[in-house]
């Protein structure tokens, strides 16, 4: 029985090693390409106890992929930090993200919201600010635009028939 348990105790250390080597080369896999550093790191990995230790004090701090997103994070922020200020695109002379015309040459830069008036950038479909839908018609109060038109016709009618009165009282005369 003795026997047994000492067989079940060094079969389980054996599998605890090599397992513990597996995980150190494929997480120096992770971390490296080179095939030196790799093969390295999964010999100290099978060195007992000390080896796996010993690996993780001098393993590099990140994967490979944690380091692409970092390289591209960092890419990211310095083209943003490098992008040059708005600018007019008839004179070029610099303006405000804020401005709805350009103060030099008054070139319409952006037009403003219907609801309240904030600057929107031609691409926008909806206003950040209130929240109106950019490309939403405007309602219109149906009964003013028709008494407009009925003035507007009123007036051409009358200004026809002054027309039609001037020769009639030439001849006349």
């Amino acid at each position: 029985m003795l026997q047994l348990a000492l067989n079940l105790t060094l079969f389980t250390a054996a599998v605890f090693w090599l397992g513990v080597a597996c995980w150190v080369y494929r997480d120096a896999r992770r971390r490296s390409r080179d095939g030196r550093l790799i093969g390295a790191a999964t010999l100290l990995g099978l060195v007992p106890v000390a080896g796996p230790i010993g690996y993780l004090l001098i393993r590099p701090a990140e994967t490979r992929a944690e380091a692409k997103a970092s390289r591209l994070e960092h890419e990211a922020l310095e083209s943003w930090l490098r992008r040059e200020p708005p600018h007019c695109p008839t004179c070029l002379a610099g303006v405000e993200p804020a401005y709805l015309v350009c103060p030099v040459c008054t070139t319409r830069l952006k037009e403003p919201c219907a609801g309240c008036a904030a600057p929107l950038a031609p691409t926008w479909l909806v206003c950040p600010f209130c929240a109106l839908d950019v490309d939403a018609p405007q309602a219109y109060d149906l009964d003013a635009a028709l008494t407009a038109e009925a003035a507007l016709r009123r007036v051409g009618d009358r200004s026809n028939e002054l027309r039609a009165r001037e020769p009639q009282q030439a001849q006349a005369s």
